[in-house]
């Protein structure tokens, strides 16, 4: 009995069909048997399975009418295997070198497996760099064997049927096939997640999936895709026989994509969206699961409207949204004809030398590095006339005193064509044009913990939302200047940004305000943001997990405050990713997540609570506690990359428990001895160049023309004062 069979159905994929067969026949590991599934003799196909066969007595190919579909090919190729597991391999894909020997050793190790799931990347057709959508899946996954129980999220429904090995033996037991007609994988995958008892993973990636250049047939339009609902009802009658926490992940996941369908535009004839959704709406309150919780924001509203069967609502939610959608897609870059023929026109206009333009986050307002040395242009080099970008609701939130326009708009595309200088803490759309004589100079807007740029090309679930590498490193092309707070930024910037920029080992402007600023402006932040007298500050500052579709606090704000003591409060800041205007307050808890400044909330807070955000390197000028509260590390730092071991070389006392946070605040540890040891190596390594002067010597060398030896240095770490903290001045 081979240890593997390896079954490839193949209609309509006859072209690439021979690739498939040989990275299967090419492999290092050989106990296997290939079996391609045919129309029928005659056909394309069947002639290159033949000819497989005739040099490789492994390839056993068999047939089945087109008529049966993918289940029916699948089922053809399932009957006529022999092997102790099978895997599945579309006919236009391929196993990667060393895939077998890889699935081999990991089913030696782990002993006889239901189920083996494994990562698989998703490459483009043309160009681009490629995904990897199992990650976040098996991210989380446990390390070793393990019932589903322990991995919920793992319920079948979000991974193709290729991107597991099966023991057939498992397989007839249960009497499990592919169910008939499209979305097959759905129904097969809940059903074997369902029945499995022994599962493990394995992260390296055994497939490579082609993405047709038309997109994957299952999404073009068409009346198949009524057909979700079977393999979702088929899916759903298996809840009752499912823990709670899988039955309210497989009933999530089932209807994120139940309701993709509903609302995408072209792929149900509008004759049958509304039967459709009715009916999704049925399956929604049959079987729902008890004590599930609907999701939160917009995806929350739609399953509201879902339970109701309000078609006309969720059909207006989603008109609005896709209008928005559409808006957003015309502001990067000039894409109506009138607004790329004025553009062109005005690049043919002469640079004007004293105008910059200024940007911040893609246009969130008026913030981080940009805002700091804009400020500074005025002072010291007021003859530059500085115009800030920002989007249209973001308008409102830019001081009075500074000129600003609206990216897309008119305005926007003239400044940028004739500004001399250019200034971001991100990227400037992807149509801005680099003119000779321009000056661009990239800000940045943290200190690299996390893998950046090119170097997240080996991070599956970054990589998959990064976009064209290439693109990316067209962007860094046209950057002059790149600034630096520390010396292992410089070295990641050269790794992750590689180009012919020059670094300003400067410090971070926007830092310099932790070691201006005075008592008075403490208490003044203090107070706007609503610090009571006498209370201790913690501010929360979590990242953004790369996995997750929305904000998530990871830690019940509430109880730590009664934990840790009376007099503390938190600062609540989420990352600015989920910054939506809507206050998260509550009792100790003060949401400062759309306040326009980082840098005052900083001030305010008299310690940090961070898990592996990069405001704690800024926060650590201010010399103040800092605690790590590292409670998924390990999934971070496999899943996002690293640059180094934060738990190695934190900045602070490090918590993995919510107990261990509270009981480091309530005995004083973090604010003790050994956590001034930690903060004094962190702030020695990378507090390097912030020192109060950062904006000067940009503005001295960009603006001002000044030569490098010329520039104030950077004052050393023993002679800096920072801004007090209230705690502090409550004590003196």
């Amino acid at each position: 009995m081979p240890r593997f069979s390896i079954i490839v159905p193949s209609h309509g994929v006859a072209g690439r069909l021979a690739q498939a067969l040989d990275s299967v026949l090419a492999q290092s590991f050989g106990d296997f048997e290939l079996i391609p599934v045919c129309d029928g003799p005659g056909s394309p196909a069947a002639d290159v399975a033949a000819a497989h066969a005739e040099r490789d007595s492994r390839v056993t190919p068999v047939h089945s009418p087109p008529s049966a579909g993918l289940a029916g090919a699948r089922g053809a190729g399932m009957q006529a295997a022999t092997g102790a597991y099978l895997l599945f391999l579309d006919g236009d894909d391929i196993l990667l070198p060393g895939a077998l020997a890889a699935l081999h050793a990991r089913l030696t190790h782990t002993g006889d497996l239901d189920v083996l799931l494994f990562a698989y990347k998703r490459a483009p057709w043309w160009e681009g760099e490629p995904t990897h959508p199992a990650g976040p899946l098996l991210a989380r996954a446990p390390s070793g064997v393990f019932h589903p129980d322990r991995a919920p999220q793992l319920t079948g429904v979000q991974l193709p049927a290729w991107a597991a090995a099966y023991r057939r033996a498992f397989l007839t037991e249960h009497a499990l096939a592919f169910p008939e007609g499209h979305f097959t994988d759905i129904g097969f995958g809940a059903a074997v997640m369902a029945r499995a008892e022994r599962v493990a993973v394995l992260r390296e990636t055994v497939v490579r999936h082609h993405v047709r250049r038309q997109g994957n047939r299952l999404y073009l339009p068409g009346e198949h895709h009524t057909e979700l609902l079977d393999q979702a009802e088929r899916a759903l009658a298996l809840v009752p026989r499912l823990s709670a926490e899988r039955a309210h992940a497989l009933f999530d996941q089932l209807f994120a994509a139940v309701l993709k369908t509903a609302g995408h535009p072209r792929r149900l004839p509008a004759h049958r969206r509304r039967a459709f959704f009715r009916r999704a709406g049925t399956l929604y309150r049959r079987h729902r699961p008890p004590g599930h919780r609907t999701p939160g924001g917009s995806l929350g509203v739609q399953h509201r409207l879902l339970a109701a069967r309000a078609y006309a609502a969720f059909r207006l939610l989603r008109g609005a949204k896709e209008a928005a959608v559409r808006s957003g897609a015309r502001v990067p870059r000039p894409r109506g004809l009138r607004t790329r023929l004025f553009y062109r026109r005005q690049l043919r206009r002469p640079l004007d030398p004293d105008l910059a333009v200024f940007c911040a986050y893609w246009g969130r307002g008026y913030a981080c590095n940009p805002a700091a040395i804009h400020a500074k242009v005025r002072e010291l080099a007021p003859h530059i006339r500085s115009v800030f970008l920002v989007e249209a609701d973001q308008a409102h939130a830019v001081p009075k005193d500074v000129d600003h326009a609206v990216i897309g708009s008119r305005r926007s595309w003239e400044l940028l064509a004739r500004a001399t200088y250019l200034v971001n803490n991100a990227n400037f759309a992807e149509g801005v044009v680099k003119r000779p004589g321009t000056v661009h100079v990239q800000t940045q807007h943290g200190t690299p913990l996390k893998k950046m740029g090119i170097d997240q090309s080996t991070y599956p679930v970054v990589a998959a939302q990064t976009g064209s590498f290439a693109k990316l490193l067209g962007r860094v092309d046209r950057w002059d200047y790149n600034l630096s707070s520390n010396s292992h930024s410089t070295q990641m910037w050269e790794r992750a940004f590689p180009g012919s920029y020059e670094h300003l080992e400067y410090g971070y402007p926007r830092n310099d305000v932790y070691y201006t600023a005075t008592a008075e402006d403490v208490a003044r932040v203090r107070r706007e943001l609503g610090v009571p007298e006498d209370r201790t500050a913690v501010l929360y500052a979590p990242t953004h997990r790369d996995w997750h579709t929305g904000f998530e606090t990871g830690l019940d704000l509430e109880a730590f405050c009664e934990a840790a003591g009376e007099d503390v409060v938190v600062l609540l800041r989420a990352h600015y990713f989920y910054d939506r205007g809507r206050s998260r307050a509550s009792g100790r808890i003060i949401d400062v997540t759309s306040h326009r400044s980082s840098e005052d909330v900083c001030l305010a807070a008299d310690a940090l609570v961070t898990d592996y955000s990069s405001i704690m390197f800024d926060y650590a000028n201010l010399d103040r506690p800092i605690v790590v509260y590292a409670d998924d590390w390990e999934v971070y730092r496999e899943t996002r990359g690293v640059y180094f071991d934060l738990m190695q070389s934190p900045p602070g006392p490090v918590a993995h428990t919510p107990g261990e946070l509270a009981r480091i605040f309530r005995d004083g540890s973090h604010a003790g001895a050994e956590s001034r040891r930690l903060r004094a190596a962190f702030r020695e390594r990378f507090c390097e160049f912030d020192d109060g002067r950062a904006a000067e010597r940009v503005v001295r060398r960009v603006f001002l023309g000044e030569p490098p030896e010329a520039i104030p240095p950077v004052v050393p770490l023993a002679e800096r004062i920072p801004a007090p903290a209230a705690t502090t001045l409550v004590r003196s």
